[in-house]
């Protein structure tokens, strides 16, 4: 059994590989003021991509201090080209593990707040500028992040009316709103001490932001929705040991509240970061695949175009 299990995931493995085409990754600061060298974007472009191809930008998680790049992120990214989707490995800034330890950013800024958001901005912005180059529908754009990955996503589309991107000089010609987002076992909250995560509130806030209640209610997702917010899917289980499932309820309530068209997902098992992995999570909870590409096709993907068709038919009236 357990070797037709490991011929199985070698097969998957090699199918996989099959469908991904990695490029090189983009340092998507170069040639600006931003000093942030290691902020990297990496393009895994299905083969024979179309310019109707969907691109779905990853941001793996690790709390706000490392990132799984691996399940989270090269996974993630290779599993979505078997499907004909593009995938973009976001590699954005993360306190770090030294800040877990040593605390020094009560003496030093570090990395915190707005860098991450300033990251998936950047991001959001070159990916639609290159649609051309790498193949794929400008308008179809979307954003997926794990943990705190989930976090930063959900962020770029509630708070994609700011542009963070301007301190830098920085005026992009297209939208950096996500024409739709994906989260998995999200954090959500900053503020409800029922479900809050701590170490990735602080790595996002810092030492002393994380005491600061108008900086964690400003972060804090479920408290600001706005009516613009792009179609949501949602995945969480109940035995979730990291972070609570009462994140993804507070964000299911609050998108309800505000009609946003989304899908949450509740399953009984499959616990924390498994990411696409064939092995890792449940038997259950590893169903979210087909669950996303089924929403993305059949309902997050229509929404964009109704959206796209309404806009360009006030702009030919105008």
């Amino acid at each position: 059994m357990n070797v037709r299990k490991y011929l199985f995931i070698l097969l998957l493995i090699v199918t996989l590989t099959a469908h991904a085409q990695q490029q090189a990754p983009l340092k998507i600061w170069m040639g600006t003021a931003e000093r942030a060298s290691n902020v990297t974007l990496t393009p895994y472009i299905p083969k024979g991509a179309t310019a109707n191809c969907p691109a779905v930008i990853v941001c793996p998680g690790g709390s706000y201090h490392w990132l799984d790049t691996r399940i989270e992120g090269e996974g993630v990214a290779k599993w979505l080209n078997s499907q004909g989707i593009a995938a973009f490995v976001l590699r954005y800034r993360v306190a770090g593990v030294w800040a877990f330890i040593s605390h020094y950013r009560l003496f030093v800024r570090g990395r915190r707040q707005p860098d991450m958001l300033r990251d998936v901005q950047r991001s959001i912005q070159l990916v639609r500028e290159g649609a051309t180059t790498w193949s794929i529908n400008p308008q179809a754009v979307g954003v997926m992040g794990f943990s705190a990955g989930g976090h930063l996503a959900v962020a770029s589309a509630t708070y994609a009316s700011t542009n963070y991107l301007s301190p830098l000089g920085i005026v992009p010609k297209v939208s950096v709103r996500p024409d739709f987002v994906a989260a998995l076992y999200p954090v959500v909250t900053l503020t409800d001490k029922r479900y809050v995560h701590r170490r990735s509130r602080k790595g996002i806030l810092g030492e002393w932001g994380k005491c600061n209640k108008k900086l964690k209610d400003s972060l804090s997702l479920e408290r600001h929705v706005p009516a613009n917010c792009p179609p949501v899917f949602i995945v969480h289980c109940d035995d979730d040991p990291i972070v609570s499932p009462g994140n993804s309820r507070l964000l299911d309530s609050a998108l309800t509240s505000r009609h946003i068209p989304h899908q949450y997902i509740r399953y009984t098992t499959g616990g924390h970061g498994f990411g696409a992995s064939e092995v890792k999570g449940s038997a259950q909870s590893r169903r979210w695949r087909e669950a996303f590409v089924s929403w993305l096709n059949n309902s997050a993907l229509p929404l964009v175009r109704d959206t796209a068709d309404r806009q360009n038919k006030k702009i030919e009236k105008l």
